[in-house]
């Protein structure tokens, strides 16, 4: 089976060694050492386009495939001991499933062993090496029909990814654009200074009440600000507290500029991660809509946007209590739980997470494990700001899979087009076909 051009476009990066440079050979006569040297070239991103075509039909040919998946066992260890994406365990799982025909009885006696390659199979492992180089990984779990599936289609327009980008509402309601703003001291909330340490963090940190209240501030008094993230954009933030949040695309924290009393309550919208300094004598608060949870000190994520049916509280270390006001259903969730509370019955379902997936995006990745199209394209549209629509009937299926969220949306579609769904892209809209 032939394999698509734009699979051999990038390759996998691994350490090059000084090889003499091969004219452009004939397959059938290439030995050991010109593979070698052509699969390094490949994966240094030097090599030719014949000598890319060379490679990628020799690794199509199922004599070659013993030969082909040393090299490639090679590579990904290289490439797991340099740039870990998944866990031991889920790369080799990924890495079978690639390889082996037989996907669904493997003896976890014999991991290593070869069973019998395919063309596509052969094909579909390069694939993967290949996009590892950009930070893509991508792997399908719904078997391409036939060959006519890997070929993609021409995404001429383009959007870049998001990136650091918020705006900070004070409480007289001015509203300051952060990614306009220079590092430094912007302002004085209260008794709390408010600095923008780098590109993508805003801290408050304690101030000297009597220097605030010569700057025209009441410490006495506690205001509230808003961060916000448009579609697009992601921003990180230190409380008064000393507590971390980071803000995914679309999302936003209602907070004071000093805790005070018994509690520290803040509100989120969207997709918010906290890892909350400990303090027993004042308990944190998390409230959205009816859904409020309570930590003493603890590391969670909470995905609670507006058009997704569930909002999830995945708890990564602590411990944390999640109430549903309305209905005064209350769950404790442990390490490696998720809460999910379903916006029509408002009743919460507590069950194992996948922790992988859930703070994908907060390590610049996205991260789908047996999800849908439409909650696929729903991460999609927040991250590049842009409008989905379907041109037919919604693709089935669910899919598997790693993306970095650091690329252009091209790059992201054309690994979704490797399941057979095709995308256009007419400005800011994305056409699903």
């Amino acid at each position: 089976m032939p394999v698509p051009p734009f699979y051999s476009c990038r390759c996998l990066y691994i350490q090059e060694n000084n090889f003499r440079t091969y004219p452009p050979v004939l397959l059938t006569h290439m030995d050991t050492t010109q593979v070698a040297y052509l699969f390094k070239r490949c994966f240094h991103q030097t090599a030719t386009e014949e000598e890319k075509a060379a490679l990628m039909e020799w690794m199509s040919r199922k004599k070659n495939a013993e030969e082909a998946k040393m090299l490639m066992d090679h590579a990904w260890k290289e490439f797991q001991d340099t740039k870990v994406v998944f866990t031991e365990g889920k790369s080799e799982e990924m890495l079978r499933q690639i390889l082996y025909k037989d996907t669904g009885t493997l003896k976890a006696s014999a991991p290593g062993q070869v069973k019998r390659f395919y063309g596509y199979r052969i094909a579909a492992a390069a694939v993967v090496l290949a996009l590892l180089a950009t930070g893509l990984v991508w792997f399908i779990t719904v078997k391409p029909k036939t060959a006519a599936t890997y070929h993609t289609s021409r995404i001429a327009d383009d959007v870049a990814p998001g990136g650091n980008k918020a705006t900070l509402t004070l409480a007289n309601g001015t509203a300051i654009t952060l990614n306009n703003m220079g590092k430094g001291q912007l302002t004085l909330q209260g008794n709390s200074k408010v600095v923008k340490a780098d590109s993508s963090l805003l801290v408050y940190s304690h101030q000297d009440t009597d220097q605030g209240q010569k700057t025209g501030n009441d410490a006495r008094v506690i205001q509230y600000n808003t961060l916000t993230t448009p579609r697009g954009g992601q921003y990180q933030l230190v409380l008064p507290d000393g507590s971390k949040v980071w803000l995914n695309a679309a999302s936003s924290i209602h907070f004071p500029t000093a805790f005070t009393g018994k509690e520290r309550k803040v509100e989120i919208t969207g997709e918010v991660y906290f890892e909350v300094a400990k303090n027993a004598n004042m308990p944190f608060i998390v409230k959205k809509d009816n859904a409020e949870i309570q930590v003493l000190g603890t590391s969670f994520n909470i995905n609670a946007y507006q058009d997704e049916p569930v909002i999830k509280i995945t708890l990564l270390k602590g411990s944390v209590k999640v109430s549903q006001l309305m209905t005064h259903d209350s769950q404790l969730i442990k390490p490696g739980q998720q809460a999910d509370i379903d916006k029509k019955i408002n009743r919460i379902k507590v069950s194992e997470a996948n922790i992988d997936e859930v703070i994908a995006w907060k390590n610049g990745l996205f991260h789908f494990e047996g999800d849908d199209m439409p909650s696929i394209m729903r991460k999609i549209a927040r991250w590049y700001d842009v409008k989905v629509t379907y041109e037919n009937t919604i693709p089935s299926g669910h899919y598997t899979g790693v993306i970095s969220r650091n690329t252009n949306l091209s790059a992201v579609l054309k690994m979704l087009e490797l399941s057979g769904v095709h995308f256009k892209i007419d400005g800011m809209n994305i056409l699903v076909m």
